[in-house]
């Protein structure tokens, strides 16, 4: 497949092939969410955004994976760097009690491991001073460790504060901090002591005029809780303060400046520690390394995965346990494999200088989105390539997510009424036009009635 000249090619989707496959998985996979019925063919060819399912369509895949796959299909940027190795079993342990080598030096080795990968991630955020990572296998693994840490840091303590509208993963701990849709906490029992506050979108919001709830006459809701502001919760209790610095599953909602300082200010003043969810928003997904890089925070801790093919936990040395044993191996992740991808991906972004890219394409999208967007569509948002267009109604939005896919264009909903875009780093000017063109054309064939065409 020629990336430059490439363009989607749909018959029927999902086509027969791929409702026989789907119709295999389902025989034996336990219910989940899937957003397409799209089976990729890995023996077909596939570059970057483009991509070929089991029935021969040719898809513009402007999900990533929900940024899983931030530099897309069969990327030579990465791809070129595997051709050498011989790979070897096992390529993934249980935990980190294990070391990887080739070589008689890390300095000397072509085959970067899981330090390698620890060595980058400290290197990507010296800004905040972070000289230690914990691996695991996932985002919520990482949020795990990140819970536990801190709270053994700050022992004895009582609390921990989460957003409304934030979502960080679906094991027992994190359904604690998730605050988005009830549909993923029903049923399950929260861990005691964990306060919501709400998040403050950029919509304008500041002390003086806000109308989400963070703000009052009387100060911030976040500081108002505390003692002795007036507030029942002592902060010398407070394990953490969690936060997504970009909201993701809870619709790509961007947090406005005033909010941002003010969560800044009180977690320094108060010294609470901040850990900060760069799952999705993480990996140079927004422009910088860390979404948290745009704004005024102070992460303690670094939640990342996705992007980075493996879960990590990223601090200071004093903030994680000295016991050995605290950690271990059931959060922990021994992954060549994940490791070489993840050292690969932060090696290509710095290499081929795709934090820019990502912010002059994100640019680009954005502008050619305002420029033709209807007026049903209520508004187009972004860092980088993490871009969002909002619609007026739920309806209209699932419509467009389908009319897109009839048209060769993959792409993701999220909140109530948006729709989540995310282009692959190294997104070219074709790419993103031929992709903003055929959303567009999504967006007129449903038209006012918000009924796919």
């Amino acid at each position: 497949m020629d990336r430059d000249t490439a363009e989607p090619s749909v018959d029927a989707f999902p086509g027969p092939n791929a409702r026989e496959w789907v119709a295999f998985h389902g025989k034996n996979a336990a219910p989940s969410e899937y957003s397409h019925e799209f089976v990729w063919d890995i023996t077909r060819e596939a570059d970057g955004p483009f991509v070929t399912d089991v029935d021969g369509n040719v898809l513009l895949d402007f999900t990533c994976h929900i940024g899983a796959a931030p530099l897309g299909y069969n990327n030579e940027k990465i791809l070129e760097k595997f051709r050498e190795f011989d790979l070897v079993e096992p390529m993934k342990i249980a935990g980190q009690d294990m070391y990887f080598g080739a070589g008689p030096s890390p300095e000397d080795t072509t085959v970067p491991g899981s330090s390698h990968l620890m060595e980058k991630l400290t290197d990507v955020s010296s800004q905040y001073g972070m000289d230690t990572v914990f691996l695991s296998n996932s985002g919520a693994e990482a949020m795990e460790n990140a819970m536990k840490i801190t709270n053994d840091y700050r022992a004895p303590s009582k609390y921990g504060i989460a957003f409304a509208g934030s979502f960080h993963g679906r094991t027992f701990g994190t359904l604690s901090i998730t605050k988005s849709k009830e549909v993923y906490t029903r049923h399950y029992p929260e861990i005691a002591g964990i306060e919501t506050v709400p998040f403050c979108a950029d919509r304008g919001c500041d002390a003086a005029s806000c109308d989400c709830g963070f703000f009052t006459d009387a100060g911030s809701q976040l500081r108002n809780s505390l003692s002795p502001e007036g507030g029942h919760i002592n902060p010398e209790e407070i394990a953490f303060l969690t936060l997504e610095p970009i909201q993701g599953v809870g619709g790509y909602r961007f947090p406005s400046e005033a909010f941002m300082q003010e969560v800044a200010d009180v977690t320094d003043e108060y010294d609470i520690p901040l850990v900060v969810d760069e799952i999705q928003s993480g990996v140079g997904r927004t422009g910088e390394i860390w979404a948290s890089d745009h704004y005024p925070i102070e992460p303690d801790v670094i939640a990342s995965a996705k992007a980075l093919r493996v879960g990590a936990t990223i601090s200071r040395s004093e903030i994680f346990p000295s016991e050995k044993n605290r950690l271990g191996s059931t959060f922990g992740g021994g992954d060549l494999l994940g490791s070489m991808m993840g050292t690969f991906t932060l090696e290509a972004i710095d290499e081929y200088d795709l934090l820019d890219n990502a912010t002059t394409r994100g640019e680009q999208a954005k502008e050619l989105l305002r420029d033709d967007s209807p007026e049903y569509v209520e508004d187009v948002r972004g860092k980088g390539l993490m871009l969002a267009v909002e619609f007026d109604t739920p309806e209209r939005r699932t419509a467009v997510v389908q009319a897109s896919l009839e048209r060769g264009l993959l792409t993701l909903g999220c909140g109530k009424k948006t729709i989540r875009l995310l282009p692959p780093l190294d997104s070219s000017e074709r790419e993103i036009a031929f992709g903003i063109d055929i959303f567009l054309e999504a967006i007129d064939a449903v038209g006012p009635s918000a009924k796919a065409a």
